[in-house]
């Protein structure tokens, strides 16, 4: 139907990727960042909502001015350059400005007494206020500006950029692979013709739900960006190898793209349903940052399948035999005599090889994942602060310098909300009762501000907002603020994960089971995947919370993963190792379907996808590790765990694995209870 309908189909498909370019690039100015990590039902929240409500206010300061004084802070000239700052940070739009006075609070002074930091604290209506002042402040090189303020678009504009240089990067060096792949200009063009497609579509459609549906975070465009333009590339890697096999067999046309659809664009299907229901279970989870990432992954799984299930058959099928054109005659005999030396090829050796002593095979290769994973036993959490941006970024400039210059501050406070109506003696009876570890609890409209000692997400300041709530009050009230808000993220977490995971694992098997009419291996499969991803875990604590080739990553290493990683990285790996796995099965069930032994049909099955899915995976690296190249460092820890991820699936997992577990079962690989069987026309 797409071969007779396919000029019909390409001017659609122009029409909409034309539509898409126009009206989804808009998306980077209309996604935000701002609470991308808070539970909306936290206590940290309704904490924030209530000081809000109460004063009009924001809960904590939003801009924070760091003054370079070169004298001292109560020198004339000191005070001089602080009252300079403080004029200009007036506005409307400004609620409050704390800065230091003579004979003030110390801690608005660094150790050294030759540098200090002016609060402002933003009205619920901030009316611009956060431009107007950075205007004022520009001409000024003694002031540094930071604080959420400054830091959430920052954060904003640098996603855009590593996403822009991602493209740059990944591009190129994708069209080269897919041209070593293909042996043809044409046919290496298609994947990323099918790739700008889905990008460009996907954008449109987190667009449309940011807009009509529910916010999105900027964060998403990340996701889209790699996985898109690696599923994309992968499913057309596999429509365009198999047509072009078809084709070399002697099919016409509309022959080839029939059997091509038949077969790999079954398999494709799977594949994408596959990615897009484990990225689908990050939709339980409350924090918009990780719903975004799911709804966004899930869609260009869709898209990408829908793109090289259209568009991608409609050009196969007007190029026919041209879709090997652009390449020297060598490259086309080589093509010919890879195809006729099927049972003396690498992968096909190598998977006899290792089904002769499969026990072995397989247990060393379990052992190496494992001990690989060993490290994730130690991991340490944090969250997201002006420290995951570069450090020539004002934002991080003024946070470090907070952090090391100065005593434990007001910037990042413990905050306890109170309902509207208690008596001034009943908040101070309670405040007497609050735990304070640096200083007298200060009471204000309606809260009471606490200062923890160290580091806003370190273990004290964490023991202190527990300690709170666990005081008792003949009133409701509510703990909040940074430390707070990484506290309930942590238990957000914690407690959606099982739910997550139960619909991960039990969406995968059932589609597998469904697709391979078998019991057996998609319960390997599940298995194969968590020991993909323990490695993955482990290296990736190794290299960022260890601090191990931060040289060649160019971070700064926080010494903890941020929280949701390791939920994020999850559901991509485990989707993306399930799609290397549907691609490498289909084609083995295929083969048994058709007559093979088992141990033939996995041979033979892996000599003919084996090349194409090193390629595959090759490109997925490319596509989603040019995240290591981001300068927010857990856009950074998602591509290198992806990548890593992708290249343990494709090697250890593949080589080892697969062919080893695929002998020692045997025949059991294709039973399914015989009532089931029956059912389903197995």
């Amino acid at each position: 139907m797409i071969f007779r309908r396919r000029k019909p189909i390409l001017l659609g498909s122009l029409v909409m990727v034309l539509v898409a370019a126009v009206f989804a690039l808009p998306v980077f100015g209309e996604l935000g960042n701002e609470n991308d990590f808070d539970d909306p039902s936290a206590e940290a929240v309704t904490a924030r909502e209530a000081v809000v409500a109460a004063t009009g206010t924001y809960a904590a300061p939003q801009l924070v001015a760091l003054v370079r004084l070169d004298a001292s802070a109560d020198s004339a000239f000191g005070l001089g350059r602080i009252r300079t700052v403080a004029r200009a940070m007036e506005h409307p739009g400004v609620a409050s400005v704390v800065a230091y006075q003579p004979g003030g609070d110390r801690r608005l002074v660094s150790k050294d007494g030759r540098s200090t930091y002016l609060l402002a604290t933003y009205r619920e209506d901030e009316r611009g206020a956060t431009d107007a002042i950075e205007a004022r402040l520009r001409a000024l090189p003694f002031v540094t500006l930071g604080g959420g303020a400054i830091a959430a678009p920052q954060v904003g504009d640098q996603v855009s950029a590593d996403i822009l240089r991602a493209e740059l990067i990944a591009f190129p060096i994708l069209f080269l692979l897919s041209l070593l792949v293909f042996r043809s200009a044409v046919s290496a063009l298609l994947p990323l013709a099918v790739g700008g497609a889905t990008i460009l579509l996907t954008f449109l459609a987190i667009r449309l739900i940011n807009t009509h549906v529910n916010p999105m975070s900027i964060y998403a465009l990340n996701l889209v960006n790699g996985l898109g333009l690696g599923l994309a590339i992968d499913y057309s890697l596999f429509m365009v190898s198999r047509f072009r096999e078809e084709l070399a067999a002697g099919r016409s046309r509309e022959e080839a793209l029939a059997v091509t659809m038949r077969t790999a664009g079954h398999v494709v299907l799977f594949s994408a349903v596959t990615v897009a229901a484990a990225l689908a279970a990050l939709i339980v989870f409350r924090q918009r940052f990780l719903y975004s990432m799911g709804v966004g992954g899930a869609l260009c799984a869709l898209i990408a399948a829908g793109v090289s299930l259209t568009l991608l058959p409609a050009l196969l099928g007007a190029l026919g035999e041209r879709v090997n054109a652009g390449g020297p005659r060598r490259w086309k005999d080589a093509i010919a005599r890879e195809a006729a030396a099927e049972r003396t090829g690498f992968w096909y050796r190598h998977s006899r090889r290792v089904m002769r002593r499969p026990l072995p095979f397989a247990l060393g290769a379990a052992a190496l994942l494992i001990a690989l994973g060993l490290p994730f036993l130690r991991i340490e959490f944090t969250g997201v602060d002006a420290s995951v941006l570069p450090k020539d970024q004002s934002a991080r400039i003024v946070d470090d310098a907070i952090k090391a210059e100065f005593p434990p501050s007001e910037t990042s406070p413990v905050y306890v909300a109170v309902r509207p109506g208690v008596s001034e003696a009943e908040l101070e009876r309670f405040a007497a009762r609050l735990p304070a570890p640096v200083s007298p609890p200060e009471i204000s409209a309606g809260r009471i501000d606490l200062i923890a000692p160290g580091p806003a997400l370190g273990a004290a300041a964490k023991d202190l907002v527990r300690d709170a709530r666990a005081v008792e009050a003949p009133f409701d009230f509510w703990v909040g603020g940074q430390t707070a808000q990484f506290v309930d993220q942590q238990a957000s977490l914690a407690d959606h994960l099982p739910v997550a995971l139960a619909l991960l694992c039990a969406t995968t098997l059932l589609i597998l089971f469904v697709m391979l009419r078998s019991i057996v291996l998609p319960v390997k499969a599940l298995v194969m995947n968590l020991l993909t991803i323990c490695a993955a875990f482990g290296l990736m604590v190794l290299v960022f919370q260890d601090g191990h080739l931060d040289w060649l990553f160019r971070f700064d290493s926080q010494g903890a993963i941020e929280s949701s990683q390791p939920v994020l990285l999850f559901a991509v790996a485990f989707g993306l190792s399930t799609d290397y796995g549907v691609f490498l099965l289909g084609r083995i069930k295929e083969l048994h379907d058709g007559g093979m032994s088992n141990e033939e049909a996995v041979a033979l099955g892996l000599q003919r996808t084996g090349r194409i899915v090193t390629f595959a995976a090759a490109l997925m690296v490319v596509a989603l590790g040019c995240f290591v190249t981001a300068s927010v460092i857990f856009i950074k820890q998602l591509g290198f765990g992806v990548a890593v991820a992708v290249l343990i699936d494709a090697t250890i997992v593949r080589a080892l694995l697969v062919p080893a577990l695929m002998r020692l079962l045997g025949d059991w690989n294709w039973w399914v209870p015989r009532p089931i069987g029956r059912l389903l026309g197995a």
